[in-house]
This record gives structure tokens, C-alpha cells and sequence, in this order.
């Protein structure tokens, strides 16, 4: 063979294996790229209704959680005891699970994500004027839970828009149909009438399927739109009350970004965080139980729901 020749097609060969090895280099990056650096709101492009990514490997896994403690399995028997996770891991492949879902409970200050939501629907719509009075108060409405300032947010807007923005079919955060969900029917003050929801007469309920829908949809920017959910996201960071989910993963993932809303009345005690750790967490988690040790039930739901998730798997590989 010519010596030119065959120098040519020695070139032509090296070219051909730089370049698939280069292109192969580069779609590792990008898919390392999009498990490891992935910003809030997400992209819509990768939205599928969440009760379509019901996962039954996920299920086993919190099923095998509760088989594990013979206390949990009487709450979830007794439906004292619900509770749900939304893995965001991968948004290619987004994965969802939850033990008695759609069973409503009363949830205490946990609902006030109704009236965050409703404010953002009415200032959005200029039914109400977004001041800096009203924005001081939704954020310690949702930071501090305090009853003071979510009173004077339901006086604004009235629990017909609340129930109207829960209800909507943009939403259907509460569904009679199936099982309920999130509805504010009370002032969190001691004076003041009471408009209880329709199928159980609760004030302040809550269903975990709809929950986990409520903070899915944020993570998505499909709450009213990306920029009010983006509004929604900054008043829900940073929580100021430190028990629950927070005091575990304050002590496990302390570089975590929490966005979080709480609520103790009784024996009931709920807890709902989305939790943003680039790499490492990525998911929603929801609980409601009825118990008098309910807020120590948890803090101690996190480390086995991590391992389902395999947090840890995600932490060493990176």
C-alpha cells in the first residue's frame, strides 16, 4: 500500500475515535451535569402528573419501614399514621410512594400553604395588593407558623377564595371525590366562625397525596406560575422552627437547602419539607400522625426513608 496512502487512513481512523470518544466524554458531563446540578424551579419539560409516578419498588421500600416497627404499623393500621415521599433524584424518572395517601387527618398549622397558595392566586390576579405588610406576614406565617399573621392573610382574602384556589381545577389540592385534601376553614385565632370541610368536618386538614402534590407542583413552578412559585419557594427556605424533619436533617445534610411547613395541635403533629442538596438530596417528604409521640415519630422517619432512597449511594458516588 502506498505509504501515503495508508498514513491517511491512519489519520482518518485516529479522528474518527477521538471524536466518538470526545462525544461520548461530553454526554457523561451532561448527564452528570443533570443528576448532580439541577436549580429550583425545575423544568416544566419533565413534568408528568405525580399520581403517575407511583413507584412500587419505592412502596415496598416504606412499606418494609413500617413492618420494621410494630408501633408504626399500629398508627398506619389504626390510620393514625400517614406519610409520603417523592424522590427527585432523577427528574427523568421521578419517583412516588406513600402509606394511607389519600386518608385526610386534621394537620394544624400545616394547611397555611393553602393560604400562601391563595395569596399568591389573589395578588396575581390583583384581587389584593402585594405590600410589604402582607409579604412580612407570609413569611413568618410560613417560618414561624405564626397564628397572627396567617389570621390577618385569611381575613384578607376569606375562606370562599381559599377553598375557591383549593378547589380549582388548576389544582385540586381538595378533592370530595377522592378523599379530600388541604383546606383552611377556621382563622387560627380563637374568635372567629368555623367553615369545616365537607366530608369529615375538619377545620384544617390535610391528605399527604395532596401535599406531596402541593410541594411536587411548586418544584415545578406550576403554582400560579414559575415567578409567583418562585416567590413561594423564598417565603418556604429557611425554616425558624427546628424540630421534626428539620432537627434531623439539620444534623445530616447541615448544606441542604429546606423548604418547609409544619404543624402540632394535640396528639396531631405534621410535617412537610422539600429538601434541595444538589448531588446528594433531592425530594419531598410528608407526614400526618395522630399521636402523642408524634413529633419524635418524625425525626426518627428520615434516616430509614433515606436509606430507601439511597442517599448514601448518591453521596459517595459523586
Amino acid at each position: 500500500m502506498n505509504q501515503n496512502k495508508y498514513k491517511t487512513i491512519l489519520l482518518f481512523s485516529f479522528l474518527v475515535l477521538f471524536y466518538s470518544c470526545a462525544d461520548s466524554q461530553t454526554n457523561q458531563t451532561e448527564s452528570k451535569t443533570k443528576k448532580t446540578s439541577i436549580s429550583l424551579p425545575l423544568d416544566d419539560s419533565h413534568f408528568v402528573p405525580l399520581l403517575d409516578t407511583k413507584d412500587e419498588e419505592l412502596q415496598a421500600g416504606l412499606q418494609q419501614i413500617i413492618n420494621k416497627n410494630p408501633k408504626w404499623a399500629e398508627l398506619v393500621k389504626n390510620k393514625k399514621m400517614a406519610f409520603g415521599v417523592v424522590d427527585l433524584y432523577d427528574v427523568d424518572h421521578i419517583k412516588y410512594a406513600a402509606i394511607n395517601g389519600d386518608f385526610m387527618m386534621y394537620a394544624a398549622s400545616l394547611p397555611k400553604i393553602a393560604v400562601l397558595l391563595a395569596a399568591m392566586d389573589a395578588i396575581e390576579k390583583k384581587e389584593i395588593e402585594d405590600t410589604k405588610a402582607l409579604r412580612a406576614d407570609l413569611r413568618i406565617m410560613i417560618s414561624k407558623s405564626n397564628n397572627a399573621a396567617t389570621t390577618r392573610v385569611i381575613d384578607l382574602l376569606g375562606f370562599e377564595k381559599i377553598a375557591s384556589v383549593m378547589q380549582d381545577t388548576a389544582y385540586r389540592f381538595y378533592d370530595k371525590d377522592n378523599g379530600g385534601g388541604l383546606w383552611v376553614g377556621k382563622r387560627y385565632a380563637a374568635s372567629g366562625k368555623r367553615v369545616p370541610e365537607p366530608l369529615k368536618g375538619i377545620s384544617h386538614a390535610a391528605t399527604v397525596d395532596q401535599v406531596c402534590r402541593f410541594y411536587y407542583d411548586l418544584a415545578f413552578g406550576r403554582l400560579v406560575n414559575r415567578e409567583r412559585s418562585t416567590q413561594m419557594l423564598k417565603y418556604m427556605e429557611k425554616p425558624e422552627i427546628h424540630h421534626k424533619f428539620v432537627n434531623t436533617l439539620e444534623k445530616i445534610a447541615p448544606k441542604a437547602k429546606l423548604y418547609r411547613k409544619s404543624g402540632s395541635w394535640t396528639t396531631f403533629h405534621a410535617d412537610s419539607i422539600l429538601v434541595w442538596e444538589d448531588g446528594k438530596r433531592r425530594y419531598i417528604l410528608v407526614a400526618l400522625i395522630d399521636d402523642k409521640n408524634g413529633e419524635q415519630i418524625i425525626r426518627q422517619l428520615v434516616n430509614p426513608i433515606e436509606k430507601v432512597l439511597k442517599i448514601a449511594k448518591h453521596t459517595t458516588t459523586q
